[in-house]
């Protein structure tokens, strides 16, 4: 059973993925397939990769897919990775996905993640979506602690548009942030989402 956060923020991805047109998926840190099983569903995909580091959720996963078995689904395939190595094997997808998966990953490791991803993998478009920590008091999260333990950090907004802002701006994309499941008069949303789209060549070099 998910939350109705976490409804909300698939939501909002999935609303992005249907504006986009996107029929190659990457879920990168697809879990148990919270995303995935949906998009599975939807006659306009054609083929999604998911990637985890944890196993036993990518086999929990599988058994979900037998379970979910469809004649006109579209091709699937399962990968034991990670979002910070071997970028240039998942190259020429539509859209990449990281839901709720960044703030995972050592504040050290995100100028990797960001050369694998907006790089090497160079998808069409990138939905990232995280934590607003601003939101945590609202949550009945203590002060100085996080909505998880698995959780490496939580940025405020101002923090997340900026990182958000540097990657559009190295790596040659246009950006838009916003926040989702609401927005609070001055302390926006419970999570917030990043779009980027990749520019035209032209365009990134004019």
């Amino acid at each position: 059973m998910t939350t109705w956060l976490h409804e909300e923020r698939l939501n909002a991805v999935r609303a992005i993925i249907r504006d986009r047109r996107a029929r190659r998926i990457l879920d990168l840190g697809c879990g148990d397939g919270d995303l995935l099983l949906p998009l599975a569903l939807d006659p306009g995909i054609e083929r999604i990769v998911g990637v985890d580091t944890d196993p036993a959720a990518l086999s929990r996963l599988q058994r979900r897919l037998e379970e979910a078995a469809s004649e006109n689904r579209p091709e699937i395939r399962l990968v034991h990775g990670s979002m910070t190595e071997g970028g240039a094997a998942l190259a020429g997808f539509d859209c990449a996905i990281l839901l709720e998966t960044i703030e995972h990953i050592d504040p050290g490791r995100l100028s990797v993640l960001e050369r694998n991803i907006f790089v090497a993998m160079r998808p069409a478009t990138v939905i990232i979506t995280t934590p607003n920590a601003e939101y945590n008091p609202l949550l009945g999260v203590p002060p100085h602690r996080f909505r998880h333990p698995g959780h490496r950090f939580e940025w405020d907004r101002a923090k997340f548009l900026k990182w958000a802002e540097g990657v559009a701006e190295r790596q040659r994309y246009s950006m838009v942030c916003r926040d989702i499941a609401g927005h609070h008069p001055t302390l926006g949303g419970p999570s917030q989402m990043a779009v980027f789209d990749a520019l035209p060549q032209d365009a990134a070099s004019g």
